[in-house]
């Protein structure tokens, strides 16, 4: 009886799970200054190391820099937590512990954090497309355009150019300059152009002391980390069941807890991506602690079993590519193709 009342019981919105993990907001300063040395001290052993293993071998310093790519993400998924003023409670210590790692991560702080909460106040949002996410578009919009754009989207959303070529143009090259925000004010340029300057600085230190060998100590912990954390964002909100709407039905919180996935991830992955695999209560809460994203979870299995993606599963939804309004997924291209076309709305007489 207890089951079937509990199968009966009003579900939670999204404004309700707002108001639960409130409780979960608070910082622990401890635990976050551990969980910043549990990451910034083996990053800078394994990027010394790597530097030293240049004078046995190119290709041993390149594998050991091709490892620390874990440890980067691990650094910008903590960096992230700054930007939500969820590390520490003190917004100023956030902002610094944020632009000192921005220099690491190849992402101006201040810029990153701007767009990031563009994405946060527009996820699954039809109308308020392209604000920090990944170019999606609806299968009647893809039918719409000429050949060659057609042939462009494709050419973007094909997973050997998004995973492959993406990655390292955003870090490396978009963003050394505060692209769409020139106008939004002069921090955002400063942020970018500090972080630039700093980003050279040490590089020219680098290559001085090394030479251009020194590339292959730091090159490779640069790809890796951005193709996983380009990954990660990708299936965070492009899965099957994902949640779109065009305004006025479009509504935060819902989008917030039915359009952003739960990736189930082994314990080890789970902790170098800062268990942000709990997307959907992310972006409930934004203030939440990554290290209280487990603690969530086991409290409330509700949230546990929402929008599940086990690692595998996550790899498959590298196949779907467009929205499809009628059905409210996505698919595939070949899945699109059997959607029968829509006819025009007729003109009254």
């Amino acid at each position: 009886m207890r089951d079937l009342q509990d199968q009966t019981a009003p579900q939670p919105t999204g404004r309700d799970w707002v108001r639960v993990l409130s409780a979960y907001r608070e910082p622990s300063p401890r635990r976050s200054v551990l969980e910043l040395a549990l990451t910034v001290v083996p990053f800078v052993a394994l990027l010394a190391l790597s530097c030293w293993a240049l004078s046995i071998s190119h290709l041993l310093a390149a594998g050991i820099a091709a490892v620390n790519g874990a440890f980067l993400v691990r650094l910008f998924l903590i960096q992230h937590d700054c930007s939500h003023n969820a590390l520490f409670r003190s917004r100023p210590a956030n902002e610094w512990v944020g632009r000192i790692l921005g220099v690491v991560t190849l992402t101006p702080f201040d810029v990153w954090r701007r767009s990031h909460s563009l994405h946060h106040a527009s996820v699954g949002n039809l109308d308020e497309r392209g604000l920090g996410d990944i170019p999606t578009l609806t299968v009647g919009e893809y039918r719409q355009l000429s050949p060659l754009r057609r042939a462009i989207y494709r050419l973007y959303r094909h997973p050997l150019f998004l995973f492959g070529i993406v990655p390292a143009f955003v870090f490396v090259l978009r963003n050394r300059v505060p692209a769409g925000q020139m106008r939004a004010g002069r921090r955002y340029w400063v942020s970018a152009m500090l972080t630039n300057l700093a980003i050279a600085v040490i590089l020219g230190i680098g290559i001085w002391l090394g030479g251009p060998a020194a590339l292959y100590a730091i090159g490779p912990t640069i790809l890796v980390g951005a193709t996983i954390g380009m990954w990660l964002f990708y299936v965070q909100h492009q899965f099957e069941k994902t949640v779109w709407d065009h305004e006025p039905k479009w509504d935060l919180h819902d989008a917030a807890l039915h359009g952003s996935s739960h990736l189930v991830l082994p314990a080890p992955l789970a902790w170098f991506t800062a268990n942000i695999g709990a997307h959907h209560v992310h972006h409930l809460h934004a203030r939440v602690p990554f290290y209280r994203l487990a603690e969530v979870l086991r409290d409330h299995p509700a949230l546990d079993m929402a929008q599940r993606l086990t690692l595998w599963q996550s790899f498959r939804c590298a196949r779907l590519h467009l929205w499809d309004e009628e059905r409210r997924q996505l698919m595939t291209f070949r899945q699109a193709r059997a959607v029968p076309q829509m006819a025009p709305p007729r003109m009254a007489a």
